[in-house]
C-alpha cells in the first residue's frame, strides 16, 4: 500500500495525501529558493520528521518503562548548505516538564531519541546536533 500520494499544484506547490487518513499536508518552496515560504518546505518537513519521530520514539520507551514525557517540547533549526543545496545540519532542543526524571530515565531518554528510524535513516554526512534541557 502507497504511504501517499503527491501532486503538483503549481507555483512551486505540492499537495499530498495520507493514504491511511486522508489527511493532507501543502508544501511550498521557500523564499531563498524561489518561493513564498507559505507552508512546510519539503526540507522543513525533512528536518522536523527528525524530531517527531525522536519524540514518538522517546514516548514509547518512556511508556515502556512506566513514565510520561507529557509537554515535551522540540524547537527544529534546519542548516541550509550549497553545492549542492542541502540541509547540512539539524539542531534539535528536546524541553522535557519539570518531571523529577530520574538519572536512568534522562539516560533511556536520550539513548532513545538517537536510534529513532529517521535519525538511522539521514545520511552520516548530515550533521545531527541533539540537546537536551530537563526543568529544575
Amino acid at each position: 500500500m502507497k504511504t501517499s500520494s503527491i501532486i503538483y499544484l503549481g507555483e512551486l506547490r505540492t499537495e499530498a495525501v495520507h493514504t491511511l487518513s486522508g489527511n493532507k499536508l501543502t508544501t511550498d518552496a521557500p523564499p531563498d529558493n524561489q518561493g513564498k515560504g507559505e507552508f512546510f518546505s519539503p526540507t522543513d518537513l525533512l528536518a522536523t520528521s527528525l524530531g517527531t519521530c525522536m519524540l514518538t520514539i522517546m514516548g514509547i520507551a518512556a511508556r515502556t518503562h512506566g513514565f510520561d514525557i507529557d509537554g515535551t517540547k522540540v524547537g527544529i533549526t534546519k542548516v541550509m548548505g550549497t553545492n549542492p543545496r542541502r540541509v547540512v545540519e539539524v539542531i534539535v532542543e528536546l524541553t522535557f516538564p519539570h518531571n523529577n526524571y530520574s538519572p536512568k530515565e534522562r539516560k533511556l531518554l536520550e539513548l532513545s531519541a538517537k536510534e529513532c528510524p529517521v535519525a538511522n535513516s539521514l545520511h552520516p554526512d548530515l550533521k545531527q546536533t541533539v540537546k537536551f534541557e530537563f526543568a529544575q
